[in-house]
């Protein structure tokens, strides 16, 4: 009888003590890491954005009917907490899973929902129509992204994984000039999008010192030095001063190329 008790007893200590041992591990590799928050500033008197006509197309129009839409290249709070601002670690990590989930932007009451978004190299990209007329997407690519889609009925969604890193992949539709996004595609996991109040954070990042950088469409770039410790958060925040980058903004007339140049259609 003894020996039934304690066979038992000797399995039970044993997967304890194997439990126990892998314990420090999981927690030196949490104790690695740590966390960058942040907020990002506009100075000065809030710009108005464009009102988007759009009444140039009588569909879109019809959808929108009522509404004041306008072309949200700045979004911010009273105080100028500034959102969409893509913000990312400069340098090289060590290789982590691509995520499965596909980024979605969609094509919804004649713009872009959301307006900027981040991925992964590799990851999937889908754009979906959910206007029942013709959009198409059309890429501005400095690498190996471009395609031009058209996607002429509600319900079509397009997918793409790019292969190379872009800040910023830009991304309009030739029959509405006015829809634009923006993709930002990197190799690692540690990047986000400032929202509303101009709030980010970036989280699990490897100890260590970085250069951590911000992108707005109007205002540029900025970049800054950051120190991650374990287990600690680190602030960095970020204060655009209102000035227009060259090379940041797009005009509505830079989004427009004639719509016969649709190459591919989109499938279900």
């Amino acid at each position: 009888m003894r020996r039934h008790v304690l066979l038992p007893l000797t399995g039970y200590l044993f997967a304890v003590l194997l439990a126990a041992a892998g314990q420090p591990s999981l927690a030196a590799a949490q104790s690695n890491t740590g966390t960058i928050k942040g907020h990002i500033h506009l100075s000065g008197k809030l710009p108005g954005n464009p009102i988007i006509r759009m009444g140039v197309d009588p569909m879109c129009a019809r959808i929108n009917a009522g509404k004041r839409i306008v072309q949200e290249s700045v979004v911010a709070d009273i105080n100028g907490g500034l959102a969409n601002v893509f913000v990312k670690l400069q340098g090289t990590f060590p290789q982590t899973p691509v995520p499965a989930q596909p980024v979605t932007i969609d094509q919804r009451g004649c713009i872009y929902i959301p307006r900027v978004v981040g991925m992964r190299v590799g990851q999937m990209l889908q754009i979906k129509n959910s206007d029942a007329f013709l959009h198409n997407v059309h890429s501005l690519s400095a690498v190996s992204s471009n395609f031009n889609v058209g996607q002429p009925t509600a319900g079509l969604v397009y997918s793409f994984r790019p292969k190379e890193e872009e800040i910023m992949l830009r991304l309009k539709c030739d029959i509405h000039s006015w829809m634009t996004a923006y993709v930002g595609v990197v190799s690692h996991p540690y990047f986000t999008v400032s929202s509303e109040g101009g709030v980010f954070q970036i989280d699990k990042v490897p100890v260590g010192t970085y250069t951590i950088q911000a992108w707005h469409e109007r205002y540029g770039v900025l970049t800054q030095k950051v120190r991650v410790s374990a287990g600690a958060t680190v602030t960095a925040d970020f204060t655009y001063g209102g000035a227009e980058s060259r090379g940041g903004r797009a005009g509505i007339r830079d989004l427009t190329v004639p719509a016969e140049h649709l190459s591919t259609v989109a499938i279900r």
